[in-house]
């Protein structure tokens, strides 16, 4: 079915069909679910090559990598973003464009695809603290999401966000009322805003019930297996081990689960594990019953709210900026129990 077939079928003009496809404001919301449904029902697919011209638009979206943080693409986390952002791209007649450039190309990387036109927006991953790129992306005109907030940067931007805070906060709440009082924290590098803040609210939730955070059992590294292993394994040499975790990431649980192992314990009875799940497809939390306690939040959902938001700014740039501010649930598994006796 061609543009002009669909519009004879919704008894609507071939230019209001394509601006309603294209995401232009002035085709009010009812007109365009209902040309968007019908495009779906027709199985209906706009020619992006007829679109590029017409519009000037590249029809494409970037995500640029700087080579500090090129291991993010392997991570199950970027995967999961990635399939639900690539939903809507697909949906929308949009494709994908993945650069890994060196640390020191990436600010002239965004440059070079706003001058060549190759992508009409971008998405902002790894944000860090107070991130220079939110301040160049807005110089430069490109319109962008960060996935995830910048810390210290006060400036108008579209943001999707998990309430990092909040998740730590009660997760560590959780195991002070499991009797736990000896809990150590496995965080992600604090030079991103999102570690920033589960310390903050791991922190808060201790010092609220009166128990000093104590920094042998706070460690910051990048969320993988191993440096969850590491990290577990110096705090349970202790003299004075913790008898529960809070871990920044499955696979930070995961090594945390091998060090408590491996010193005979059991997880879940001799010492308590709560990880953030990001409630991943290819990684999952157990099937019927969750084998972690976790603050669980879907990242393909946020994939998919961060491509759309960025999509409507591409249709709109005068758009005020837009933020969503996502909560983790806390879901109960096998890994959490009262507090061991001495």
């Amino acid at each position: 079915m061609n543009l002009k077939e669909l519009a004879q079928k919704l008894n609507l003009s071939p230019t209001t069909v394509s601006r309603a496809l294209n995401g232009y404001p002035e085709v009010n919301a009812a007109t365009r679910d209902r040309i968007l449904a019908a495009a779906k029902r027709h199985n209906y697919r706009p020619n992006t090559r007829a679109i590029r011209l017409a519009t000037g638009r590249a029809m494409a979206v970037g995500h640029v990598f700087p080579g500090a943080t090129k291991n993010e693409i392997m991570n199950p986390v970027f995967a999961d973003f990635i399939a639900g952002a690539g939903e809507v791209y697909a949906a929308n007649g949009y494709d994908m464009l993945l650069s890994v450039v060196s640390d020191e190309a990436e600010a002239q990387t965004y440059r070079d695809l706003k001058s060549r036109g190759a992508v009409d927006g971008v998405i902002v991953h790894a944000v860090r603290t107070n991130d220079e790129r939110i301040q160049s992306l807005l110089d430069l005109g490109l319109p962008f999401v960060s996935h995830g907030r910048a810390t210290g940067v006060d400036l108008p931007y579209s943001w999707v966000d998990v309430n990092n805070r909040r998740a730590f906060l009660r997760a560590t709440e959780f195991l002070l009322d499991l009797g736990h009082s000896r809990i150590a924290l496995v965080n992600g590098l604090e030079g991103m805003g999102f570690a920033l803040r589960r310390r903050s609210g791991y922190v808060d939730a201790l010092s609220a019930r009166g128990v000093d955070a104590d920094p042998a059992l706070m460690s910051s590294d990048a969320m993988t297996e191993h440096s969850g292993f590491t990290a577990a394994s110096a705090m349970l040499d202790r003299p004075d081990p913790p008898t529960a975790f809070v871990a920044a990431s499955m696979l930070s649980g995961m090594g945390v689960r091998r060090a408590i192992e491996a010193r005979g314990l059991k997880m879940g009875r001799d010492v308590s594990v709560i990880i953030f799940d990001d409630e991943l497809s290819y990684l999952r939390n157990g099937e019927d019953l969750p084998i972690f306690t976790a603050t669980r939040s879907s990242v393909r959902e946020a994939g998919r709210l961060a491509a759309q938001m960025l999509l409507d700014l591409i249709a709109d740039p005068d758009t005020a900026p837009r933020n969503k501010l996502l909560e983790a649930d806390l879901i109960l598994g096998q890994s959490t129990g009262p507090a061991p006796r001495k």
